[in-house]
């Protein structure tokens, strides 16, 4: 039977999962080895079935005579793309080629490639129920073929352009031959392809390239008959005769105009020598005189002899006026000598003047010439692109016939593919692989196994546990269900009276104090196993179940206090911010807890007269902090009792834990600490008082308070109160 209720959320208990598994271990190791037995049995049973493959590189190929110039281009055509990859497989699977190697192998004489001719019981119930076609009703070449395709598997090798051909057969001679067989056809029927192709395009190109030689005789003809006719005749290949002799003129029509404008230059030149009185003998002209040179060392001479002459002599001496009269004489000679330079120059520029009409005129009627030239070479143009073109045409076709002809032999149109790999007798079959099959056999037969069992104890409820109460409420519950107590209230622990908590005060004020419900039952016994309500186990929860608020209630006075103030020290020894506060009486855990047992707490800052961080302490022997109890009244703090929400909600944002001690308190003064019901509340019972523990369970139950924990301090208040000693 299932110990979960029929309304309550349920969670998969994985520990019992495992558990019922390993109880039943014997019971899945023979179920696993008769699985494995079977498989072995079948594996054995199954006829061996063997594979080998052929692979085929797909790549252009040129015949070995090839020029080095055909094996370049053919090397740096484009290569096949996967359309064409899958393309060649689609062919290597054509029905053509598929009887082409069964003839040759004469396969239709193996019973393994027509097993309907023998047919089995289970396919002949199935054909008379109608469930499956007669294979008898195929022809027998089709029943072959189809066998034949099933054991075929031809495949495009990922990233590369070799095609695998795959045959399975229980023959391992078989297996390794047909690959191979179909290999050889494919090829041959690809060199075939070539064969032809090259025939069809010499058959074609005869008749062609004997049309075309005299339509590019003829086009010939007629350019040479219009060039006669129309007088363009060609000087140097490219350029007619008008033309020329239009290029000739201008070029020399060029050369006059320079020459004249050159002679113009010089003549003015001299002249603005002549004017200004300057010294000519600086230009170009009157130095390459001959008799200007003459004149010029005369003139010099006598200059000389003058200079030297007036030295001794007078000015008006005879001699000198012989001189000076004979240097007057020369320049007189050498300006008219430059005259005569400016009048040849002047004629060289009217003769140049003469020359450039003279061309001009020729170039106007020469123009007049090219321009009609120009006009029938339109009609020229014309028929020499058609000559052109036929000849081009012609050159092509001769080109192709003569590799259409070298390639009619057999062995000079190779297949664009060669095998790079024979398929070879297999020696190890394919199928069954017995190892490989027992071990997944077992492996599955065991994990179903575990499966069925799993889903059996998921089914029964056995592996099933409730989601929302933790390990301390079942068993609370299950102690709740056996025994009844009509009534139930705190009991002091013996040795000491209790105080009430300073939550009692507010309720003895507004006499709200709720009388403790009765429970139902009472657990005739106390819990077998002590430990599973220790602080250790305390905190253990409080630690999984990760709650902001835990509130510590004490019915038996100080030592419920110190349990929990050992436990909020054991959380805080395991790394976790936690803080507690004394809400008791008493003001045991503050004595336990605080280096001053007269610091600011709680009623301080419930009255005003403390500042909220005045408050917090350090634990004296551990990293928890603490919030005692105060030095102000209490009534006057627990007027304001209802800020003490907010105060928590605070704490919780700084802290991982808060824990409350709040003594001998009921469930009408814990719920003005709390504003919803998502706390822990934890009940601390050094000495399980199982009357004590079943009443205020019940009670804070009914107010909605699911989650009660148990706490017997045990040894971690004995060690509390050791450490305050």
């Amino acid at each position: 039977m299932s110990g979960v209720a029929r309304d309550q959320d349920v969670d998969i208990d994985l520990g019992q999962l495992v558990r019922a598994v390993w109880a039943r271990r014997l019971r899945i190791l023979a179920i696993t080895l008769v699985g494995a037995g079977v498989a072995f049995a079948g594996a054995k049973i199954m006829s061996p079935q063997y594979r080998s493959e052929t692979r085929i590189l797909i790549e252009p190929r040129a015949p070995a005579f090839a020029s080095t110039q055909q094996a370049n281009d053919a090397s740096a055509g484009p290569l096949m793309d996967e359309l064409n990859i899958a393309s060649q497989v689609q062919l290597l699977q054509s029905a053509d080629l598929l009887k082409k190697v069964i003839n040759d192998l004469k396969l239709y004489n193996l019973p393994e490639f027509d097993d309907a001719a023998s047919g089995s019981a289970m396919s002949s119930i199935l054909v008379k129920l109608h469930l499956k076609k007669n294979p008898l009703e195929n022809p027998p070449e089709e029943r072959v073929i189809d066998a034949f395709v099933e054991r075929l598997q031809v495949y495009q090798v990922p990233g590369s352009r070799v095609i695998g051909i795959t045959f399975t057969s229980k023959d391992p001679k078989l297996a390794a031959a047909i690959p191979n067989a179909m290999a050889n056809v494919y090829l041959s029927t690809q060199s075939g392809a070539k064969l032809d192709s090259n025939s069809e395009a010499t058959r074609w190109l005869e008749p062609e390239i004997e049309g075309l030689r005299q339509k590019v005789s003829e086009a010939e003809r007629k350019v040479a008959e219009y060039r006669t006719s129309h007088g363009l005749l060609q000087t140097n290949g490219t350029t007619t005769f008008p033309a020329q002799q239009l290029n000739d003129i201008s070029a020399e029509l060029t050369r006059v105009r320079g020459d004249k404008a050159n002679a113009e230059a010089r003549a003015q030149a001299v002249r603005n020598a002549l004017s200004s009185g300057e010294a000519s003998d600086t230009l170009p002209d009157i130095m390459s005189s001959q008799a200007i040179q003459r004149l010029k060392g005369t003139e010099s001479g006598l200059q000389s002899q003058i200079s030297d002459l007036q030295t001794s002599l007078l000015n008006n001496h005879p001699r000198l006026k012989s001189l000076r009269a004979q240097l007057s004489d020369i320049r007189s000679q050498i300006r008219q000598e430059t005259q005569k330079i400016l009048a040849s120059i002047e004629n060289e520029s009217k003769v140049a003047d003469l020359r450039a009409s003279e061309l001009e005129r020729q170039s106007d009627t020469v123009q007049a010439n090219s321009a009609r030239a120009g006009e029938d070479e339109v009609g020229l143009n014309a028929l020499e692109r058609e000559a052109n073109a036929q000849r081009q045409l012609l050159e092509t076709y001769l080109v192709r016939y003569r590799e259409a002809a070298s390639r009619a032999d057999s062995n000079s149109s190779p297949a664009d593919a060669r095998i790079v790999s024979r398929a070879v007798e297999p020696v190890d079959p394919y199928f069954p692989k017995v190892v490989p099959i027992v071990v997944v056999a077992s492996v599955a037969t065991l994990i179903m196994s575990a499966i069925v069992i799993m889903l059996a104890e998921l089914f029964s409820g056995r592996a099933l546990r409730p989601t929302d109460a933790s390990p301390e409420t079942i068993e609370a519950e299950a102690v709740v269900e056996e025994k009844h107590v009509p009534q139930a209230a705190p009991i002091a622990a013996a040795g000491k009276p209790v105080q009430p908590s300073m939550l009692a005060v507010v309720a003895d004020e507004e006499g709200t104090i709720e009388d403790v419900k009765a429970a139902e039952d009472v657990p005739e016994d106390e819990p077998e196993d002590d430990n599973e309500f220790s602080v250790a186990s305390v905190a253990d929860y409080l630690t999984g179940s990760r709650a902001p608020l835990a509130i510590a209630i004490s019915p038996t006075g100080e030592n419920g206090s110190a349990a929990t103030v050992s436990l909020t020290r054991m959380l805080a020894d395991a790394g976790h911010r936690v803080i507690l506060i004394d809400m008791t009486g008493s003001g045991y855990p503050t004595e336990l807890m605080a280096e001053d047992p007269a610091a600011l707490g709680v009623t301080d800052l419930l009255c005003g007269e403390a500042a909220f961080g005045d408050t917090i302490h350090g634990d004296r022997l551990s990293d928890a902090h603490l919030i005692p109890q105060g030095q102000s009244d209490v009534r006057r703090a627990m007027r304001g009792v209802d800020r003490l929400s907010l105060l928590l909600d605070a704490l919780a944002a700084a802290y991982d834990l808060v824990v409350v001690e709040c003594g001998s308190a009921d469930v009408a003064g814990v719920s003005r600490l709390t504003r919803s019901r998502d706390v822990e509340i934890i009940l601390s019972l050094p000495e399980v008082e199982e009357t004590i523990f079943v009443a205020l369970m019940t009670e804070f139950q009914a107010a909605g308070y699911e989650r009660v924990v148990l706490m017997s301090g045990g040894e971690g208040a004995e060690q509390a109160l050791g450490r305050a000693a």
